[in-house]
């Protein structure tokens, strides 16, 4: 998976709160990699396919960009199988 380009996701270093909980809905098998903040929501795109956890991979990756963190400091909460994400930091 390409890393995604710095330039095209929003800054979200604020949420880089230990023990903050990131809410997102999330898009599988998109045309292109893409983080948008709707108001007091997430909503990601990611263009790999929904199986063997490879979506959820993408969109730590691209959220813990986004935020300026290391992909291992997010930590998937909830929603494994589902659209709707929780990611907690764990710094």
């Amino acid at each position: 998976m390409a890393k995604p380009k710095i330039r095209d996701l929003p800054d979200l270093s604020d949420l880089a709160q230990p023990g903050t909980e990131i809410a997102l809905r999330v898009t599988p098998k998109a045309s292109r990699l893409s983080l948008t903040r709707d108001g007091d929501g997430l909503r990601a795109t990611v263009t790999v396919v929904p199986e063997n956890g490879k979506a959820n991979a993408a969109v730590q990756a691209l959220l813990a960009a986004a935020m300026g963190v290391a992909p291992s400091r997010l930590e998937l909460r909830r929603g494994q199988t589902a659209r709707d994400k929780v990611f907690v930091y764990v710094g």
